[in-house]
C-alpha cells in the first residue's frame, strides 16, 4: 500500500470530528466511463474528491445513488446544502470516535 492510499487522520469536513478519513470522489468512479461524464469533465475533475470520515461517507452513499451524486451532488457545497445530509452529519457529530492506534 503506497502513501497516497493510506487513510489519513484529521478533521472530517462534514461532522468536524477528529478521526480517520476516507477519500470520497465528488463524481463517483462508477460513472467515469460514461460518455456524458467523459465529454463534460476533465480527468482531473473526475478524480477530485474530499477526505471525510467513514460514517459521513456511508451516509452520503446510503442517501443517494452514484448517478444522483454525479449529476446533482458533485460539489462540497451541494453536499453540505442538502437538508437530509445535514441532519445525518449533525447526528454523526454527536457520536463517539472509535479509538485506534496510528501505524
Amino acid at each position: 500500500m503506497n502513501e497516497n492510499n493510506k487513510r489519513k487522520f484529521g478533521e472530517c469536513l462534514f461532522c468536524k470530528r477528529e478521526c480517520r478519513l476516507t477519500f470520497h470522489h465528488l463524481i463517483p468512479r462508477k460513472v467515469h466511463r460514461r460518455a456524458h461524464f467523459k465529454k463534460h469533465f476533465s480527468k482531473e475533475a473526475l478524480n477530485q474528491g474530499i477526505a471525510i470520515c467513514r460514517q459521513c461517507h456511508n451516509g452520503v452513499h446510503k442517501q443517494y445513488d452514484e448517478m444522483q451524486l454525479a449529476k446533482i451532488f458533485n460539489t462540497v457545497e451541494a453536499l453540505i446544502g442538502d437538508e437530509s445530509l445535514q441532519r445525518h452529519f449533525e447526528w454523526v457529530a454527536k457520536q463517539k470516535v472509535k479509538a485506534f492506534t496510528k501505524s
